[in-house]
């Protein structure tokens, strides 16, 4: 800190057209404790920075901020807290490529399998020598088949509420194409369906996911996935597919071991498969992220937006 201005380290990412910001230095002290009491500290602390991290006039409502901090198990290589314009996330997958390409980056990791300290549990992700990564995930289930939701201006909507390291509401009932020139109908049909899920017996969703017709040759689905703060996913969402999977895996549509090839709303793609484990799966997130900029963010005390505009 000089003159009170504070900086902060950052590095930025995209994973299939999906932003993550990885804070590398400048942040306060979390706190100690574990990967959850770590995140509740900053939610009750230190939220302001992360408002200054990812909302704007330094982000934006897609940015995903992921913070760096000391791992709490043994052979971790680090532990991560993920956040967003709204709040924080116990798991993201788009996140965790995103982070372990910054660590590659960075030359803090090399080719091989590493584990990371997450809140909601060590995941372990495997960084290949063509630059992909996979993400072994936290076990994934569906909670809830065929869960009818009465949406106020829609009407019925079927769906599945499953768990993938985020709580998903996942629905084949769609107003249009899952194409980007529908994002803004896309973006409202899945707002109104979440706050109905919510106010109907389950408040923990805070992910609606559309699931469609496949367009790139080689997927076998596509899918719109909108965030908590109402920002739609530019991946194929790796928590989002980790829950499809499971939902697959539930209707044994699809069997240990065999790819699944999910497609987000802008094209890119995401490779998964899983392992079966007492009544759950783990599923395995495979995707290529790039290095889009090394920068500090400076924070200004007598910057009236200094902490985000909210």
């Amino acid at each position: 800190m000089k003159n009170g201005v504070i900086s902060l380290r950052v590095i930025d990412s995209h994973t299939g057209g999906e932003p993550t910001r990885v804070v590398i230095s400048g942040w306060p002290d979390t706190g100690g404790g574990s990967m959850k009491e770590q995140m509740e500290f900053c939610r009750t602390n230190l939220d302001r920075y992360r408002s200054a991290v990812v909302q704007e006039p330094r982000g934006s409502d897609v940015l995903v901020g992921a913070l760096l901090v000391k791992p709490v198990t043994a052979g971790a290589v680090v532990g991560v807290i993920f956040f967003n314009n709204v709040g924080y996330l116990g798991m993201c997958g788009h996140g965790m490529i995103g982070l372990v390409t910054t660590l590659a980056h960075l030359g803090r990791i090399t080719d091989g399998t590493h584990s990371l300290d997450t809140p909601v549990g060590t995941v372990q992700a495997t960084l290949h020598k063509d630059g992909r990564v996979s993400v072994r995930n936290v076990p994934s289930y569906r909670k809830v088949k065929g869960a009818r939701i009465d949406v106020p201006k829609i009407g019925w909507v079927e769906g599945d509420v499953a768990w993938g390291g985020n709580w998903f509401f996942l629905t084949k009932q769609i107003p249009s194409t899952l194409d980007a020139a529908n994002v803004e109908e896309l973006t409202e049909f899945s707002w109104k369906i979440r706050q109905a899920v919510n106010a109907q017996g389950y408040p923990e969703v805070d992910h609606v996911e559309l699931v469609g017709p496949a367009v790139g040759t080689d997927a076998h689905a596509r899918n719109f996935v909108l965030c908590p703060g109402k920002a739609y996913d530019r991946s194929p969402c790796g928590t989002g597919t980790s829950a499809k999977l499971a939902c697959l895996a539930a209707d044994g549509a699809l069997k240990p071991g065999e790819k699944w090839i999910q497609e987000s709303v802008i094209g890119s793609t995401f490779e998964g498969s899983y392992e079966e484990l007492e009544g759950k799966i783990i599923p395995t997130i495979t995707g290529s992220a790039h290095v889009t900029a090394d920068a500090q963010l400076l924070l200004h005390p007598e910057d009236p937006f200094c902490w985000g505009i909210h």
